[in-house]
């Protein structure tokens, strides 16, 4: 059976869908800055001003943020293929693998080629700490999109290189998820999705919480937040709520993404502990209504929605600026936390200044296009 695309073309920027990727990178940044042994808001002047539980929201969902972006991934990539080719059963698969190698290896190559001179030149956070690390096995797995399989087996990897764990499902998801397309029958294939999707808390629980890195890094789960963001643009691709439903749809995503990342504990005391349920269906929810009622560019959201254009480049390189921004922080004040909260603008300004002259690079290199006024490349992380 065609699938048509609806009137939404997948190419076209979507602020809403924007904003939600940018909120979702914000999460990421912040939540590597705040660790603990890092920069923390919560001894820091600010933290004493404004509410724990606000400073715990903003502090702590970097990892949640990443399911967040797995299940963009899923719903871009899906209306991508649809888009492109009229229905997941026709993927053209050479054009698929090469717009998506166009647009992962060369900032990946860049990236690692960094990581690799600073793990040579022996940089805190950036050369292996360990004896079970080797820069060539951070090297291999990151090639083979296997980091997190590596750090399952060998433990955290430097703070520089720990980022990779999650292109590595994304990579493998990008690999695996057109093959399928092909080979599985349409019916076969939802239902995987469906029960994958469903799956999601019960494989998180498989592996004890005491093996900290495989329970957070594992590929199922992450597979099963992609599996949600796959549903949803199949459903987006046959049924679009009206305006006033599209509204209810936004308020109830908006609502469950709230509960998720800033009432996680709430959730998982009484509502069966269905958190990452809760955020991987808040983002669908959003997703189908910024789909089919595309929001209108809301003044003081616009720093976001660039924020969430740049999500790929800005997730790759911002460990560069956050480890940089710390070791020049204690060389300054040494342990003195009371004015932490001051770096964090100036961070995020930095990172998004790399991320603009990188993306500016790709465009050069003719790696990318820029977009135009209205414009926007569907990518996922």
């Amino acid at each position: 059976m065609t699938t048509s695309l609806p009137h939404w073309h997948a190419a076209r920027r979507n602020v809403g869908i924007d904003c939600l990727r940018g909120l979702a990178i914000l999460l990421v940044i912040v939540h590597h800055l705040a660790l603990p042994f890092r920069l923390p808001l919560g001894p820091s002047l600010l933290g004493q001003w404004l509410p724990k539980r606000l400073i715990d929201a903003i502090s702590f969902n970097g990892y949640e943020a990443v399911f967040i972006f797995f299940t963009l991934s899923g719903f871009l990539i899906t209306l991508r293929i649809i888009e492109c080719d009229g229905d997941i059963g026709r993927v053209d698969l050479r054009r698929f693998y090469r717009a998506r190698a166009r647009r992962i290896l060369p900032l990946l190559g860049l990236a690692l080629t960094l990581l690799s001179l600073l793990a040579v030149c022996q940089v805190p956070g950036f050369m292996p700490e360990t004896d079970r690390h080797s820069l060539a096995g951070l090297l291999g797995s990151a090639l083979t999109f296997t980091f997190n399989w590596y750090e399952g087996r060998t433990g955290w990897a430097p703070a520089g290189w720990d980022v990779l764990w999650s292109l590595s499902i994304e990579e493998v998801f990008y690999v695996g998820f057109p093959l399928l397309c092909l080979w599985l029958p349409r019916r076969v294939l939802i239902g995987m999705l469906v029960v994958l999707a469903l799956g999601l808390q019960p494989l998180r629980s498989l592996v004890p919480m005491s093996d900290e890195v495989w329970w957070e890094k594992a590929y199922l789960p992450g597979m099963a937040a992609l599996a949600w963001g796959v549903l949803g643009a199949l459903l987006a691709c046959r049924w679009q709520p009206g305006k006033r439903g599209a509204r209810i749809m936004g308020l109830a995503g908006a609502l469950c993404l709230v509960l998720a990342l800033g009432w996680s504990d709430v959730v998982y005391r009484h509502l069966f502990k269905s958190g990452m349920y809760m955020m991987c269906v808040g983002a669908c929810l959003l997703l189908l209504a910024f789909h089919a009622q595309p929001p209108a560019p809301r003044r003081g959201l616009g720093w976001l929605a660039r924020m969430g254009s740049l999500s790929y480049e800005l997730y790759l390189f911002h460990m560069f600026i956050v480890l940089g921004t710390v070791g020049l922080y204690r060389a300054l004040m040494g342990n003195v936390q009371t004015w932490t909260f001051v770096v964090y603008v100036p961070v995020l300004l930095c990172c998004y200044a790399l991320a603009r002259l990188l993306e500016h690079g790709a465009v050069h290199l003719g790696l990318q296009r820029r977009p135009s006024v209205g414009q926007a490349p569907v990518k996922g992380v």
